[in-house]
């Protein structure tokens, strides 16, 4: 690795989706993707589900036991505003990297074309400089109400990127409490880890600081900032609203250096796109008393085993 490529300039974007309107969000995408660019970032990472956006205080008419008509018809924008892989919105995507000369790491809803084509699953897309999809990472477990909506990802989509600027990974959101998902990142080499999320507690903070001085890597953590005035009136379930709060995702997006510090602090109540140059160096020298899949491990002791399989769909034979 040359002195050059020991430094690379990251971008993380906390901006709002144009919720449910997959055309204009993926524009916005792509203009913020050059206004980085335009600041000499290689690598640009956007928050969860940013394509078409997080649904956050939407129950789609479920309780249990009983689905109303007019939240299937939410639903159905929803997933008619997914994204299929590949298709034009990647082009559109990787066109995007292709001119900004860099690394673009984005979060969307994905629509399965693998076998139904109904099911969705909270993904994120890597793409490389030259506007290649270089893979992606399926959300290995919905939280909460995300089970209604979203499918389990598998241990297939589990990739960490090798480029000029380190090995690049993501879990996403609450898939970071999960210790052994941590651990399966940390033993494929990740330096720069990227969490997008949509948390924006306090506790959040504590979580990337903590996975920053674990795996002594670099942390981007990206969320969006959401009011509800941004959601379309017309929704079929839009009453469901009315009890939410105006600001309804704060952002906290954040940089985390590999000792737990900050090297941009959390922001909050606007969208802002973040920066800061890394020196990779530091992971070595972070890692001169804790490397966790390093010295600091005891194979002996702990084995992990980490099925990375396709989940096969049901076949007929």
């Amino acid at each position: 690795m040359t002195e050059q490529q020991q430094r690379v300039k990251v971008a993380v974007v906390q901006a709002s989706s144009v919720i449910m309107d997959r055309e204009a969000t993926t524009e916005k995408a792509v203009a913020l993707t050059m206004e980085a660019a335009v600041k000499g970032a290689n690598l640009i990472v956007f928050p969860e589900a940013f394509i078409p956006g997080y649904p956050r205080g939407l129950t789609f008419g479920t309780n249990v036991g009983k689905r109303s008509a007019e939240g299937r018809q939410d639903w159905l924008r929803y997933w008619e505003s997914s994204v299929v892989v590949p298709s034009r919105i990647t082009e559109m995507l990787g066109e995007a990297a292709r001119k900004a000369n860099a690394y673009l790491v984005i979060g969307v809803i994905e629509r399965d074309h693998e076998s139904s084509g109904a099911t969705l699953y909270c993904t994120v897309l890597f793409f490389g400089p030259d506007g290649s999809l270089l893979g992606k990472h399926r959300k290995l477990k919905p939280t909460g109400s995300e089970r209604l909506i979203w499918g389990e990802g598998d241990g297939s989509t589990l990739p960490v990127f090798d480029t000029p600027y380190g090995k690049i990974g993501s879990l996403i959101c609450w898939e970071n409490y999960m210790p052994l998902a941590r651990t399966a990142m940390y033993s494929k080499g990740v330096q720069i880890y990227i969490t997008p999320t949509a948390d924006a507690r306090d506790l959040w903070q504590s979580t990337i600081r903590h996975i920053a001085a674990e795996g002594r890597c670099f942390v981007l953590s990206c969320n969006q900032y959401f009011t509800k005035d941004m959601y379309p009136t017309d929704l079929a379930c839009y009453e469901e609203l009315e009890s939410s709060p105006d600001e309804m995702c704060r952002g906290g997006s954040a940089i985390v250096g590999p000792l737990g510090d900050y090297l941009i602090e959390p922001v909050y109540g606007r969208e802002e796109i973040l920066y800061a140059e890394l020196d990779l160096r530091e992971i070595a020298y972070s890692q001169f008393d804790f490397d966790v899949v390093g010295h600091y491990a005891r194979p002996d002791v702990f084995q992990l085993i980490v099925n990375e399989e396709k989940k096969e769909s049901v076949k007929w034979v």
